[in-house]
């Protein structure tokens, strides 16, 4: 007895998001029960959070068992499950503007909320703390390259015509054809160069799997279900929910869904950072938000013209300068490679006062 409590107890200790599965039954009783959809919007939204946790800890068991190379790419593909399959769900309900919020969001999350919190924490624990330098000028790079393909669609189609016009549509399929061949070969690249941002942190040679190779495929197939589930009750619920409380779905889909989705990598962002490893608190928000850019926004492209809800690539001019200035504050703070808890309530600054503009923001197109 006292054996299993203290797993238990690890168990807690290592997944502390664990604890929100208690969300999944009140989550079924909620909509079964018909208490109302923003009961059923919340406890949907809280249980996808320890479900993307679990899918993250069988995607690194699944990476540790494969080796490193077939881990980093199993990484930098199930890295973001929780989030595409939120949005694919989201574009077969035809809330085109949540999808494109939310791949906004993701990137706006992890370069300020997670690298500020990280600082923060690391910063008041251990003071200035050190990365590489050169590795930090990389990632601002390729992150700056990353913003401008995604800009470049929206400033171009005000000339070319209205959103659904057949060539802003030909123009955002020919972008996301040359941002997945980017992808693709940064994958490529990394295939000889484990710290390539692209494919995500590299795998400790002594690291132990969490799990068996057959136990993290069963994980794996249950949290992903799970989230699929969870989704359609938190996508269905969203339209009554943006009526009842206020919000627009503009908000909802910048701050709140990516929050959701990817809270579990966060918070093992902020945890590498209090055991003093910047470096690969680093890795994590950048390759994040790189995989958002170059493999999910375009996936979720091509994927719509299958579901027959189109989505393009052009972003409004408040989504635009929130990446902007996400991009260029992140290069700023990690030109030296140092960080302290200062630059991190900078970071963190900066992502509150667009939450704030965005919360008040009426709903946009």
């Amino acid at each position: 007895m006292r054996q299993t409590q203290n797993k238990l107890v690890k168990h807690l200790k290592e997944n502390p998001f664990s604890i929100l599965m208690i969300a999944l039954p009140l989550a079924f009783a909620a909509e079964v029960g018909h208490w109302g959809a923003i009961w059923v919007f919340v406890l949907s939204a809280v249980g996808v959070i320890p479900m993307a946790g679990y899918i993250g800890s069988a995607t690194e068991s699944l990476a540790v068992v494969t080796g490193p190379k077939i881990g980093g790419l199993l990484n930098a593909t199930l890295g973001n499950a929780a989030e595409l399959i939120i949005t694919l769900i989201a574009i077969r309900a035809g809330l085109l503007e949540l999808v494109k919020a939310s791949i906004t969001g993701s990137i706006l999350g992890n370069l300020l909320l997670v690298l500020g919190m990280s600082m923060i924490g690391g910063g008041l624990k251990h003071g200035i703390q050190h990365f590489d330098r050169r590795q930090a000028s990389n990632n601002a790079i390729l992150l700056s390259l990353t913003i401008i393909a995604l800009i470049i669609p929206s400033l171009f189609s005000h000339s070319i015509g209205p959103d659904n016009d057949p060539r802003v549509e030909t123009l955002s399929i020919g972008v996301s054809v040359v941002v997945l061949v980017l992808y693709g070969l940064g994958l490529f690249y990394s295939l000889t160069l484990p710290k390539s941002p692209v494919i995500g942190p590299a795998i400790e040679a002594h690291a132990k799997p969490e799990w068996t190779l057959p136990q993290a495929l069963v994980v794996l197939a249950l949290a992903t279900g799970a989230v699929v589930w969870l989704s359609e009750m938190l996508v269905g619920a969203t339209e009554v929910v943006v009526v009842d409380l206020g919000l627009s779905e503009f908000f909802l889909g910048i701050i709140l869904i990516p929050i959701v989705g990817n809270v579990a990598e966060h918070f093992v962002a902020f945890q590498v950072a209090l055991r003093n490893k910047m470096d690969l608190s680093v890795e994590i928000a950048v390759s994040s938000s790189l995989q958002i850019a170059l493999f999910v926004a375009p996936l979720l492209v091509f994927v719509s013209l299958w579901m027959e809800h189109p989505l393009t690539l052009i972003f409004n001019q408040f989504e635009l300068l929130a990446l902007i200035a996400a991009a260029v504050v992140t290069a700023m703070v990690s030109s030296d490679g140092e960080s302290n808890w200062l630059e991190g309530a900078a970071l963190l600054a900066v992502y509150i006062i667009l939450g704030i503009g965005f919360f008040l923001l009426p709903a946009v197109k």
